[in-house]
C-alpha cells in the first residue's frame, strides 16, 4: 500500500493492542483457562517462530519463504530460508534451505526454477550482498557481488542470464572505485556532525545520509558473476535534486522490473523528494535500457505510480497508483495499461483500466495469473484482508471467495504452471502467520506449513467477536471484541479501550507481536477494538472523514463504543474503564485525558500531546498541516481546539507514558512534554523511556518490559474495590 507522509504511521501500526485489568471481586484473580488449554505468555508469543512471505516458483511445485526463530538474546536470533512443496494431495514437510547467522531477503526464483537469489549479509560482510543458490547441484550460495554499499531486490531477467538489482551511491561517485573511496575518507574523519541543506533529514528511527538509488545489471555465467553494470549513474534523472526511490535514502526501493523482452527495466522513482517540506511528493515510472542511456520517463505528473509488474504473455504492465489531489489520504488502486514493447509515448491514467477502483478499498497485495488473463488482489474490508479478482479484459473486481475470519497477507502466484497455482500468508487472533495454497473454487485454502499450530493450540484464545453500531454523526463504526482466557460470560471484567494506530490502518482479525490482544488480555481484561473515523477497510470517504477533524470525532467515537460494548455486552464492568494505544492511538489517547474523565487509567505509547511541537520535530511535517486546515502560524481552528496540550489544566488521568528514544516519527519530545504535564498538576503518571527502540518495541526483553508494565498500571487502577489486583506489581524504577 502507498500512502502519503502522515498515513506512514498506518501502516505499521495496523497491529497494536493493549490489554486490561481485573476480575471482578468475586471473580479469583487467576482465570481459569478452558478445560485442556492455557493462557497465553510472552514467552508463548515471542518465542513462537516468524513465518515469512512466499515467493512460488515459477512452475508452481515449490514455495520458499523464511522463517524466523527468535530469542531474547538478539545474537541468538536465528532466520533462515525453508522450501515447501505446493502439492496439497501429497504434502510434504517443508525444509531448510540455508543455515546462516544472517537472514535472507528479496529471494527470486530464476525463470527455469533451479535456481534462487537473494540478498544477505554473511560472515565476512560488512552490508548485505547478493548470493546465488542452485537447488539441483546443491552446495553453499555463491557471493555474487561485493559493493560497499550493498546490494538488495535481485530480479532475474526472462532468459535467467542476467540480474537486476538495487545499490546506492555517495555524491560525486562514478564508480564502484570511487564509492570505495569515499567510504573510507568518511570512516577517517576526525569530526563527528550531520549536515543538510533541505527535507527531509529523517525517516522512522535513521538520519537519511546523501547517498542516491542505483539500478545494476549483473551477467551470469557459469552460475558466477561474469560482469556488472550500472544503469543510472551519469543521467539526467539521477542528477535531479529530489530523485530518490520509495523510502528514505540508499535504501529506497525502486521496484525494478525487466520488460518482457530483457532488453529494459521499468522502475519508479521520485524528482521532488526535496520538495517535500511543502508539498506531497510522488513517484513515477521510468524506462532504461539494459545497455545504457537516459532513463524515459513514463507516466505524467498527476499521480504516484509503484510496484510495475508485467503479466506473463508481456502484452500488459499492471502498476499500483495513488491519485494526487488536496487529500492526506487516497486509496491505493491497480491499473493495468497496454505494452506494445516501446516506451515511445508516455503512460497516462487516460490509456489505463482501471481494475480495483470499483471496489473502494485499498490494495495491500496483487499477482496476475500464468495465462495472464485473471489478476488476484488482497484488499481490507471491515477488520479483514480478503481475496479478490478481476478479469483483466473485462474489469469489474469481485470476491475470490469470503472468508469471515482472519486476514490474508503476501500474495503470490506461479507465472508458467499449467493450473493455478495461489499461495498467500493466512493468519487471525488465534492463529500465527502460516503459508496456505488457495483453492478459490473451493472457497478455501489448504496450509502448507504449520510451524506453530500445535503451540497455538495450547492456549485459551477465543476468536474475536464483530459488532457495529451507528455513530452520533451517522456514521456506521465497526469493532472487535477480545476476551480473556477462563471467559464466564456470568462475571464481570473490566472495560480497556484500545486504540489503533495511523489513523490510516484498521484493526483486523490478525495475529499480532507488538501489542498482541489475547496476551494482553490475558490477567482478566476485556479488550475493545474500535475501527473509529479514519480507519481504512470501509471505503476512501470513511478514511478522509479524519482530515481536518483529526481527534474530536474520532475521541467521541470511541467513547460512543465504549457505551455500546458495555449496553450489549453485560459481563463487562462499566465502572473500570481503561483507554490506550500507541502512534496514533496514543494521540487519541492523549485527546481522552484532554476532554473525558470517564477512564481510571490511560496508556499512551509514542503518543503527540501537542499538534505544534510534532510539526516541527516529526519525519514527516506537510500531510500534518494539510491534515490540520493549514500551516501552524496560522492558528487555524484545528491547532487551536484540537491540540491536547491546551486543554492541561483539566488533566485529571493517572497515564503511563512509555516511548522509544529514536523514534523520529512521535520524537521523545512529546512524551517529555505529555510527562511534564502530568507532574505538573501531580497526577499519578509514570514514565518508560526504551534508549534503543524506536516507534514500536521490538528487542524481546523490552518487550517482555512493556508488556509487564502494561499489565502492573492496569492492576493497580481496575482493581475491584478491596480486591488484589491482576497482572503483578510494577518492575523496579523511578516510581
Amino acid at each position: 500500500m502507498l500512502h502519503r507522509p502522515l498515513s506512514l504511521c498506518v501502516l505499521l501500526w495496523a497491529t497494536l493492542a493493549v490489554g486490561m485489568a481485573a476480575p471482578s471481586p468475586s471473580a479469583p484473580s487467576q482465570l481459569s483457562p478452558s478445560p485442556g488449554k492455557r493462557a497465553i505468555t510472552h514467552e508463548d508469543l515471542w518465542l513462537m517462530k516468524r513465518v515469512g512471505a512466499p515467493t512460488v516458483s515459477p512452475d508452481g511445485k515449490w514455495a520458499v519463504l523464511s522463517v524466523t526463530e527468535p530469542s531474547y538474546d538478539d545474537k541468538a536470533q536465528i532466520s533462515d530460508l525453508w522450501i515447501v512443496s505446493t502439492d496439497t494431495q501429497n504434502p510434504s514437510p517443508p525444509r531448510r534451505l540455508t543455515g546462516t547467522s544472517g537472514g535472507e531477503s528479496g529471494v527470486d526464483w530464476s525463470p527455469d526454477g533451479r535456481r534462487l537469489v537473494f540478498s544477505a549479509k554473511r560472515e565476512g560482510d560488512e552490508t548485505g550482498q547478493l548470493y546465488l543458490l542452485d537447488l539441483q547441484a546443491g552446495g553453499e550460495a555463491q557471493r555474487l557481488t561485493q559493493l560497499v554499499n550493498g546490494a538488495r531486490a535481485p530480479r532475474f531477467s526472462p532468459d535467467g542470464r542476467q540480474i537486476a538489482f538495487s545499490s546506492s551511491d555517495y555524491p560525486g561517485a562514478s564508480s564502484e572505485a570511487d564509492n570505495q573511496r569515499i567510504a573510507a575518507e568518511r570512516k577517517a574523519r576526525k569530526w563527528n556532525a550531520r549536515i543538510y541543506d533541505g527535507f527531509p533529514i529523517r525517516n522512522w528511527d535513521r538520519w537519511l545520509d546523501d547517498r542516491k538509488p542505483r539500478l545494476w545489471v549483473l551477467e551470469l555465467s557459469g552460475g558466477a558473476s561474469s560482469a556488472t553494470r550500472e544503469l543510472l549513474r551519469g543521467t539526467a534523472l539521477a542528477s535531479e535534486p529530489g530523485f530518490a526511490g520509495r523510502g528514505g535514502d540508499g535504501g529506497d526501493s525502486i521496484d525494478a522490473a525487466w520488460t518482457p523482452d530483457g532488453r529494459g527495466i521499468v522502475f519508479t522513482a521520485s524528482t521532488d523528494r526535496h520538495t517535500a517540506a511543502y508539498r506531497f511528493t510522488a513517484t513515477q515510472l521510468w524506462y532504461v535500457a539494459t545497455t545504457g542511456g537516459e532513463a524515459i520517463r513514463l507516466s505524467g505528473d498527476e499521480h504516484s505510480w509503484s510496484q510495475p509488474t508485467f503479466t506473463a504473455d508481456g502484452k500488459t504492465l499492471i502498476a499500483a497508483l495513488e491519485r494526487y489531489n488536496d487529500k492526506v489520504y487516497n486509496s491505493t488502486d491497480l491499473v493495468a495499461l497496454p505494452w506494445r514493447g516501446s516506451v515511445a509515448k508516455s503512460l497516462t491514467l487516460a490509456a489505463a483500466r482501471e481494475l480495483t477502483r470499483g471496489i473502494d478499498r485499498a490494495v495491500t497485495s496483487f499477482a496476475t495469473t500464468a495465462d495472464s488473463r485473471q489478476l488476484y488482489f488482497l484488499a481490507e474490508e471491515a477488520g479483514h484482508e480478503k481475496v479478490f479478482v478481476v478479469d483483466l479484459a473485462k474489469g469489474s473486481p469481485r470476491l475470490a471467495f469470503d472468508m469471515q475470519v482472519g486476514v490474508y497477507t503476501n500474495l503470490a502466484i506461479a507465472q508458467s504452471s499449467r493450473e493455478p497455482v495461489v499461495l498467500a500468508n493466512f493468519e487471525s487472533a488465534t492463529q500465527p502467520p502460516e503459508v496456505v495454497r488457495l483453492e478459490p473454487k473451493q472457497a478455501r485454502h489448504v496450509p502448507l506449513t504449520a510451524f506453530n499450530s500445535a503451540k497455538a493450540g495450547e492456549l485459551d484464545l477465543e476468536p474475536v467477536r464483530h459488532f457495529w453500531f451507528t455513530s452520533a454523526q451517522g456514521r456506521k463504526i465497526h469493532n472487535m471484541l477480545v476476551v480473556p482466557p477462563g471467559f464466564d460470560p456470568t462475571k464481570k471484567y473490566p472495560l480497556f479501550v484500545v486504540i489503533h494506530g495511523g489513523p490510516h490502518t484498521m484493526w483486523r482479525d490478525q495475529w499480532v507481536l507488538r501489542w498482541n490482544y489475547h496476551l494482553l488480555a490475558a490477567p482478566g481484561y476485556v479488550v475493545l477494538l474500535t475501527n473509529y473515523s479514519g480507519s481504512t477497510g470501509f471505503g476512501e470517504a470513511f478514511a478522509q472523514t479524519i482530515q481536518g477533524d483529526p481527534l474530536k470525532s474520532a475521541g467521541a467515537e470511541l467513547n460512543e463504543a465504549a457505551d455500546v460494548a458495555i449496553r450489549d455486552f453485560p459481563f463487562i464492568d462499566a465502572s473500570r474503564q481503561c483507554a490506550g494505544g500507541a502512534s496514533y492511538g496514543g494521540h487519541l489517547a492523549n485527546w481522552l485525558q484532554a476532554t473525558s474523565t470517564r477512564y481510571r487509567c490511560l496508556v499512551s505509547h509514542a503518543g503527540l500531546i501537542n499538534l505544534e511541537s510534532q510539526w516541527g520535530t516529526s519525519d514527516t511535517v506537510y500531510g500534518r498541516e494539510v491534515n490540520n486546515g493549514g500551516p501552524v502560524w496560522e492558528q487555524g481552528p484545528v491547532w487551536r481546539e484540537q491540540n491536547p496540550i491546551r486543554y492541561a489544566g483539566s488533566f485529571r488521568t493517572p497515564t503511563l507514558v512509555t516511548v522509544g528514544e529514536q523514534d523520529f516519527r512521535v520524537p521523545l519530545n512529546n512524551s517529555l512534554e505529555y510527562w511534564t504535564a502530568l507532574q505538573r498538576r501531580q497526577i499519578p503518571s509514570r514514565l518508560v523511556v526504551f534508549p534503543d527502540e524506536n516507534h514500536w518495541v521490538l528487542k524481546g526483553e523490552n518487550s517482555r518490559l512493556f508488556y509487564r508494565e502494561v499489565h502492573a498500571w492496569l492492576a493497580r487502577w481496575l482493581a475491584p474495590a478491596g480486591g488484589s489486583p491482576p497482572g503483578g506489581t510494577p518492575p523496579g524504577g523511578i516510581p
